[in-house]
């Protein structure tokens, strides 16, 4: 059996839609939301001037950053996903 690849669905409003996981969404939804309270911690510790504090949120930021991108690079691949 072969696979048409060269599809493209649509939304209501004719924006193009890629096949997504469930996981790549948490980790896209979570991760933004992570961001959030992250930014908020290095902001609290720059105001305490406690740079530990300040370098771990920063730190811990760039992984969740990372994470991001990737899931939303493995969503964009037409190969992975689920599409109904």
């Amino acid at each position: 059996m072969t696979e048409d690849r060269d599809w493209e669905e649509t939304s209501d409003r004719g924006h193009a839609m890629v096949p997504a996981t469930p996981r790549d969404v948490v980790h896209i939804r979570v991760g933004s939301f992570i961001l959030v309270f992250l930014f908020a911690l290095a902001v609290l510790g720059i105001i305490a001037r406690a740079p530990v504090m300040t370098g771990i949120a920063v730190v811990a930021a760039v992984v969740v950053v990372i994470d991001i991108v990737l899931a939303v690079r493995r969503q964009k691949d037409r190969n992975v996903g689920e599409v109904g």
